[in-house]
């Protein structure tokens, strides 16, 4: 059984109000219309209606309900993948406008955020990339040799420098990363929004596309008390991607494989603790086989995330593992509580890198940040508005047909019962 306690996620509990939305109860017409009110969508309904284009959103739930309002918050360049191996993966050209282009994801993160006043506790000062042991340290020595080739403000550092930047002791070392930072994920994607409607697009929640087929040459969006005929779509579900009964266009979500990532938050700890935990207020993750994370906000709580899902099956064991977790990072915190629980979807591809696809005329998506979402989602919705305004060049990807894959369920499994059982041997273990 899924947990879907949306009351147990700290974002939603400290992210700025959302602007005032509401269903769709009536027939409207657009140039543009958006499906998904995340990162993505968002982003491209802001860069289209500050371009003077009538576009419309449509969000199944609240905006930044998926991945958007579940996030770490780690605003990173990149991807996942080291810039060598992406273009050995796409080739040069591709390759390497891709690793720039979300190289500096993060400044166009920040900019919007800061052009926009968006109150989302950002913190432009770097992430840390932790070294877990010799396979670690060679990982992201190698990270920061091929940015730095690319005068990438990076740095390996030692593992003394990173235990003095986190507060921990055990790790091997650390990549630091001077362009990423932190944000409140739900209160950047809220913002979004709100500048967004402050520009001039229409945003409607709580209305789920019911079918979606065509009038000629006009898009038609059925919801349930209301439909938009649109010229253009641009489909920005990603992870959250469901099934729309009599959409003729492939379902991106058929090649994404669903990777749970779950958080714990604690209670706020007190000012004298919270000063010896990341005291630059980096936030972090690790290089081990079942990746983690951790990162104070605002308040002084400490957010304690890895790979799982918190349903029925795995809740206790992973609750565990992240509570001997952060007594081994920082055991001079002492007894502690946590506060708050979440869990959110992650959309993995078969290369590890996103896919962009074009099924039919005027119809666009994008979809697989392989959890990267911040900045990709910020940089892709951006190209996405300007490809459909006519601008073709503006994307870094090439279309490609979206390629099912028979084994997603299967590889999903293994995702969360293989992270289970590495936390309950761990939790066993120690």
């Amino acid at each position: 059984m899924r947990n879907d306690d949306t009351n147990k996620n700290l974002w939603n509990h400290s992210a700025a109000p959302a602007p005032e939305t509401s269903a769709l109860s009536c027939d409207i017409s657009c140039d543009t219309a958006i499906i998904g009110g995340g990162f993505t969508g968002l982003s491209a309904a802001l860069h289209l209606a500050d371009a003077g284009v009538d576009a419309v959103v449509l969000e199944a739930k609240a905006i930044g309900f998926g991945g958007s309002g579940r996030n770490v918050g780690l605003v990173n360049a990149g991807m996942w993948m080291r810039p060598d191996d992406i273009i050995a993966a796409v080739g040069e050209t591709t390759g390497e406008r891709l690793v720039k282009d979300l190289g500096d994801g993060p400044a166009y993160v920040f900019e919007l955020i800061g052009k926009h006043g968006i109150d989302c506790e950002a913190i432009h000062n770097g992430t840390l990339h932790l070294a877990v042991g010799k396979e670690g340290v060679a990982e992201i020595e190698t990270r920061a040799a091929q940015w730095q080739r690319r005068g990438a403000p990076v740095e390996a550092l030692s593992a003394d420098i990173a235990g003095k930047l986190t507060g921990a002791s055990g790790f091997a070392g650390a990549l630091l990363d001077r362009r990423a930072g932190t944000v409140q994920p739900l209160g950047y994607a809220r913002g979004l929004a709100r500048a967004a409607m402050g520009a001039g697009a229409k945003l409607f929640t709580d209305t789920p596309v019911v079918s979606a087929t065509r009038d000629g040459e006009t898009i038609v969006l059925k919801t349930a008390r209301g439909q938009v005929r649109a010229k253009k779509l641009i489909i920005a579900s990603n992870a959250y991607s469901g099934v729309v009964p009599s959409m003729n266009w492939s379902d991106h979500g058929q090649e994404l494989v669903p990777m749970y990532y779950f958080q714990f938050a604690t209670t706020p700890l007190p000012p004298e603790i919270v000063g010896r935990i990341m005291p630059e207020g980096h936030g972090c993750w690790d290089t081990g086989l079942v990746m983690t994370s951790f990162r104070t906000d605002k308040s002084g709580r400490l957010i304690f995330g890895s790979i799982g899902s918190l349903d029925a099956l795995g809740k206790a064991t992973h609750r565990a593992f992240a509570r001997r977790a952060v007594n081994a990072l920082y055991p001079f915190i002492g007894n502690f509580e946590f506060e708050y629980w979440w869990d959110g979807q992650i959309g993995m591809t078969r290369n590890n890198l996103p896919s962009f696809h074009q099924p039919e005329k005027n119809v666009w998506s994008i979809a697989g940040y392989n959890g990267r979402g911040i900045s990709p989602g910020t940089v892709f919705g951006r190209a996405l508005a300007a490809v459909s305004m006519g601008n073709e060049s503006a994307m870094m990807l090439p279309v490609t047909p979206v390629a099912g894959d028979a084994l997603r369920g299967a590889k999903s499994a293994f995702y969360n019962i293989g992270s289970m059982a590495k936390h309950f041997i761990d939790h066993r273990l120690n």
